[in-house]
């Protein structure tokens, strides 16, 4: 455990408590652990990871603005559920961007566990722009990524980053059903 990574990890926990609540400060603070991930992830040679880092910076800011001016008539954006002939379109693009970003780590780089580390950026991608979007979904994909993850970053021996996704996991679950609450909710006038 480095100072860093304890950093991190305090950001993130704040930047996931506030993303349940729909508090906007989700974004800033996201951005300053993804920051600090690009380089714990380098060190860790999780190289999906940190190019993953670097997409989130730019996803942070277009979170911020999305959620502020994203809804009609550039008002703030209310919780939806992604429609159903989405699904497979999200699907197929994981499974491809997986493939291709696994393959490439494990061919071009010295990567550790380069296909679940591929499959954790894809599906947080795919994720972190669903939440930009306020999809109810995203919240699923989150806890997909948050299993995978866990395992990832103990046998890294990441430990304090381990220990964060856990708590992201928890998060998400209270993130799903706190959501699914507000998506279910009368839209006010």
């Amino acid at each position: 455990m480095t100072p860093i990574e304890l950093v991190a990890v305090a950001c993130g926990l704040a930047c996931v408590a506030f993303t349940v609540r729909q508090n906007i400060w989700c974004w800033p603070t996201g951005l300053v652990m993804v920051s600090l991930y690009i380089i714990i992830f380098y060190q860790a040679k999780l190289y999906s990871d940190m190019l993953l880092q670097v997409v989130y910076v730019f996803l942070q800011i277009y979170g911020w603005y999305a959620w502020l001016y994203g809804g009609p008539q550039q008002t703030e954006l209310n919780v939806t559920r992604l429609p159903p002939e989405q699904v497979p379109r999200w699907l197929a693009a994981g499974l491809a961007g997986t493939v291709l970003l696994g393959t490439a780590m494990r061919t071009y780089t010295d990567a550790s566990l380069p296909y679940v580390d591929a499959f954790a950026a894809v599906a947080s991608l795919i994720a972190q722009w669903l939440m930009g979007r306020k999809r109810l979904e995203s919240w699923l994909i989150w806890i997909l990524v948050d299993v995978v993850s866990i395992g990832m970053y103990l046998a890294k021996s990441l430990y304090l980053t381990a220990g964060l996704y856990v708590a992201f996991l928890i998060l998400a679950a209270i993130g799903f059903f706190e959501w699914k609450k507000a998506a279910s909710a009368p839209a006010l006038a």
